[in-house]
């Protein structure tokens, strides 16, 4: 099982249903790095002036939004920390719709909702009088300073919420060409021919049918070059030495601390100096 990754409660009316949020979805694509074809050393990312060329040191940098006329605004951490919208770690339901109401391109992640403490009873009674509504819940939360809106719905013995993309991220298809809806130029027999293709290819949906070909492909010719010893060494990068202000640090802390270890033994000096002379 995954390692829970937030922990709340969903609320909807006066009702609280403590839960631990786990993700429900996995990545399996491939992670390349870069390399230097020429050294195979780790080829890495860089804050480059684009005018200039040269690298930028990341205390100049600042944040800038766009405007038109290559006008920008340039926003301070503070500023853009301020408008982060508050963690409350609650799943506030704001009110439920029809499952079959919500479009496909609107499903953005999947994550697992296991109830907390005690909150198996009042984690069934949701669940269960959603089940036999057939709705979802619309809610409102907070992941990572960034809020999103997500649904709330039953799936086998499981609570599960799904992030939602805002109606703004959605992009309308009267932006790009389309032919008209209707059958217009279409023929009779083409639309039957087409009708009775797409009957003989329905099926009942099996998602574990289909799998990524592609990962797998890289996946097997990774373990066939590795097999056959075709693999290229890459020295792994020295560590940066530490920097000046980190030296300071650590020495005053091993000052300190040498300073209070050396106190008793001072004083056990002292005392034995002492009896040597009353002897």
């Amino acid at each position: 099982m995954p390692h829970a990754i937030w922990k709340g409660a969903i609320s909807f009316g006066l009702v609280h249903v403590p839960v631990t949020l786990y993700p429900a979805s996995i990545e399996t694509g491939v992670d390349f790095d870069w390399l230097d074809q020429r050294t195979m050393d780790p080829v890495g990312y860089r804050r480059i002036n684009k005018r200039t060329g040269k690298e930028v040191a990341r205390e100049h940098i600042v944040k800038g939004v766009k405007l038109g006329d290559g006008d920008y605004v340039v926003l301070s951490d503070d500023e853009i920390k301020a408008a982060y919208p508050k963690t409350t770690q609650t799943i506030e339901i704001q009110s439920f719709a029809q499952a079959g109401d919500l479009a496909l391109t609107q499903l953005e992640k999947p994550y697992y909702l296991e109830p907390a403490g005690k909150a198996d009873k009042v984690y069934a009674l949701l669940r269960e009088a959603m089940h036999g509504s057939g709705v979802v819940g619309i809610a409102r939360v907070v992941l990572h300073t960034k809020e999103y809106l997500a649904a709330v719905m039953p799936t086998g013995p499981a609570l599960m919420m799904i992030t939602l993309r805002w109606a703004s991220e959605i992009r309308p298809w009267q932006d790009i060409r389309l032919p008209p809806s209707g059958q217009g130029a279409l023929k009779d027999g083409e639309l039957k021919m087409a009708r009775q293709l797409i009957a003989e290819m329905t099926a009942p949906w099996r998602p574990d049918a289909y799998d990524d070909r592609f990962t797998q492909a890289i996946h097997d010719l990774v373990a066939a070059r590795a097999k056959a010893g075709k693999t290229e060494h890459v020295r792994p990068l020295e560590p940066e030495p530490a920097s000046s202000s980190n030296v300071v640090d650590l020495t005053a802390l091993l000052t300190q601390s040498l300073k209070g270890a050396s106190k008793p033994r001072t004083r056990s000096a002292a005392r034995a100096r002492t009896a040597r002379a009353r002897s």
